[in-house]
């Protein structure tokens, strides 16, 4: 899955030790760019992504699985990011393309305003 939006908080990473060895994690918040704008947390885990290259205010598209798992009858849901993109510069921000209004001047066949015309059948 993909989600595009603005980096607003990078967290600290957060380290420990497990029965496999150490690890390590690191959570983003992002905040979409709908008229409605929602704020996304993802983890990412180990080093695989290098968080450090951006800052906050990129406006990025973060690559994703989604994952849920239940303990203690309680579910919870991960956001793992596996990559994160720069957005194109060109796509941020730009209004959707609205249609010119109607110009009878451009009308590809006359347009007759006699109101007395008949019904062709």
């Amino acid at each position: 899955m993909e989600l595009e939006g603005k980096l607003i908080v990078k967290l600290d990473p957060i380290t420990g030790e497990g029965r496999n060895g150490p690890w390590k994690k690191q959570s983003f918040v992002i905040e979409t760019l709908d008229n409605y704008p929602k704020k996304v947390c993802f983890t990412i885990w180990g080093d695989r992504v290098p968080l450090n290259n951006f800052t906050e205010s990129d406006t990025i598209r973060v690559s994703f699985d989604a994952e849920s798992r239940e303990y203690n009858g309680n579910w919870y849901t991960d956001l793992k990011c596996w990559k994160i993109e720069l957005s194109s510069p060109g796509n941020v921000g730009k209004p959707p393309m609205e249609t010119p209004p109607f110009n009878a001047d451009d009308a590809p066949f006359e347009l007759d305003n006699d109101p007395g015309d008949d019904l062709p059948f």
